[in-house]
């Protein structure tokens, strides 16, 4: 599907599930909208820890269309939004227009999704797409640097491959270091502080084989957890798996 008629299905209500394997050759977006007085902060906080949160665009306040998305509109082209006020999820919802502010900022963030093309063009079977699931992302223990009122645990998402298949899955995703590139973690979750492998925070759980890893990258959620300690008076984002789709290809951000 092309990404415009994907965002106009998703603006009409006709799409309203995960991104993960649609548009497949477009880059896709985590998003993070603030208030203009939480922006250099989170600006900030973005730079320090790059590989979980690679900004890829920031919309000026009141902005609505991105300069990666001919016609679009962040208040309405996301699947599902999460709304979060003084550090609390308090609603998810398909259109924010009721809630938009003139002094709102737009992060568009480096999404995993990217890379996941060129894991299957490689060969490498991304199990949640062929199980028609949304990747299941787990909170850690690893700390990210923190910038003005944002700290917290990385967050990660997880695809599990064949052992002999790891190196290659990592040397894949390596090409894509602004869509958080290499693996950070492979092998034990209880290692980067994951108690339950089968209960992820966020997405759906994968089955993992016993001829299979779990391999683990900084995923764009991280901020959504970093809100929780930030507390800002109202934060919407994304919600999991849910994201921004652009006019831009995948092989624009790969690495030579």
């Amino acid at each position: 599907m092309e990404a415009k008629a994907l965002r106009e299905k998703i603006r009409n209500g006709t799409f309203d599930r995960t991104t993960s394997g649609v548009a497949g050759d477009n880059v896709q977006a985590n998003i993070v909208i603030l208030p203009k007085s939480y922006a250099f902060d989170f600006l900030l906080y973005a730079i320090r820890n790059r590989k979980a949160v690679p900004v890829i665009e920031v919309m000026e306040d009141g902005k609505v269309e991105s300069s990666y998305a001919e016609g679009s509109d962040i208040r309405t082209d996301v699947p599902k939004y999460n709304i979060y006020r003084d550090g609390e999820l308090k609603e998810t919802v398909s259109d924010i227009t009721e809630y938009w502010q003139d002094d709102f900022v737009t992060f568009l963030i480096g999404c995993s999704f990217t890379f996941e093309q060129a894991l299957l063009e490689a060969g490498l079977e991304v199990k949640h797409i062929k199980e028609q699931k949304n990747v299941a992302m787990y909170r850690t223990n690893i700390p990210t640097e923190p910038a003005g009122i944002f700290s917290g645990e990385l967050v990660v998402s997880m695809r599990p491959f064949k052992r002999e298949l790891v190196e290659k899955a990592s040397d894949v995703t390596a090409q894509f270091p602004d869509m958080h590139g290499r693996p950070v973690h492979h092998g034990e979750p209880s290692e980067i502080g994951i108690r339950d492998i089968n209960a992820p925070e966020y997405g759906e759980p994968i089955d993992i084989d016993s001829d299979e890893e779990p391999v683990f990258w900084a995923c764009g959620v991280t901020p959504q957890n970093a809100a929780l300690n930030a507390r800002p008076s109202i934060m919407i984002t994304h919600n999991p798996g849910h994201m921004f789709v652009t006019d831009i290809k995948n092989e624009d951000y790969r690495k030579k």
